[in-house]
């Protein structure tokens, strides 16, 4: 059987960029750092020919896991986890919308979940599809496989959460690493491993795949506040050769740079956090999440109005 590996959760930009607040740009210049693109699609991290940000000081992304072991070897793999940022540089606002990953869209022509467009062309047509089916003009992505959480939770030292409720699974199927997963209710402090599974845990869920959701973006907000404190900074770029290897992205190196300059300026309570609504339904056999054409243009207009393609 082939192996599968979930991605649960993705790192935040924010994050990403606090690592250039102390190394720069020269991070870039050197041989062995793995920050890349996938298969050729766009441009490197401070290319002559990277598409400029379609608004000034602010940037558009999507960030997305795959089912892969390594970033580097996700080719025909699916997304697990999909969120549009966009990130304003002069304020420190982020809007973050999170997309369940069996959200029912046109890929290539056919109704199929979103988070197949990933195994069909790569982050291309991921992002085709995404541009198709919001209605927005998006270039950047940022993709990372799930030891990246694991990695920079270490590196902060844990990141205290509150677990809504307890979470007990066991996966023993033949064919894949086993994953066992029991963490207790209440607040703690989650660390690399536990990070991992509190992010990947789904089944327990009453809201299924949408409970997770929430449990990402409560994760999300605690990871960058946490982070953002002075005792943690310091500790990041001891990381740094590590971090991007599990790290590829389109962005240019001076957006990028831009971002580091103001991760100071981020304020948690200016971050925004939606979901695409919708319901879920079976159709053939298959789960789908069904989602609300006219609530979601609302959420978009609202959260990315100055990145619609049309009206």
């Amino acid at each position: 059987m082939k192996k599968k590996f979930v991605l649960s959760f993705i790192l935040s930009f924010i994050c990403f960029a606090l690592v250039f607040t102390f190394l720069g740009e020269k991070i870039f210049l050197r041989k062995n750092s793995t920050i890349a693109v996938d298969d050729g699609d766009g441009e490197e991290p401070g290319s002559e020919n990277a598409v400029e940000p379609k608004v000034d000081n602010e940037i558009l992304f999507l960030m997305m896991g795959v089912d892969a072991e390594d970033v580097k070897k996700s080719k025909g793999t699916r997304t697990d986890t999909m969120m549009l940022f966009k990130v304003n540089f002069d304020t420190g606002d982020i809007n973050l919308l999170s997309i369940p990953r069996d959200t029912r869209v046109l890929i290539k022509g056919k109704e199929d979940k979103i988070n197949h467009a990933h195994a069909f062309g790569g982050p291309e047509l991921t992002m085709r599809t995404l541009r198709d089916f919001l209605n927005i003009d998006i270039d950047y992505y940022v993709k990372v496989d799930y030891r990246a959480v694991m990695e920079i939770v270490d590196a902060i030292g844990g990141v205290e959460i509150d677990v809504p409720q307890r979470m007990k699974y066991d996966d023993t199927t033949p064919g894949i690493p086993p994953l066992h997963i029991d963490l207790k209710k209440g607040v703690q402090t989650l660390y690399g491993k536990e990070a991992h599974d509190f992010l990947r845990y789904r089944s327990g869920y009453k809201e299924g795949d949408i409970g997770r959701i929430k449990a990402q973006q409560m994760f999300m907000k605690e990871l960058i506040k946490q982070a953002l404190k002075p005792k943690n900074i310091i500790k990041i770029p001891k990381f740094i050769e590590t971090y991007f290897d599990y790290v590829e992205t389109n962005i240019p190196l001076k957006v990028i740079t831009k971002g580091a300059l103001s991760a100071k300026k981020i304020n948690m309570e200016n971050m925004t956090t939606n979901t695409i609504p919708g319901d879920g339904k079976r159709i053939a056999g298959v789960d789908y999440w069904i989602y609300n054409r006219e609530e979601t243009r609302t959420i978009v207009q609202e959260m990315f109005g100055d990145y619609l393609l049309s009206q």
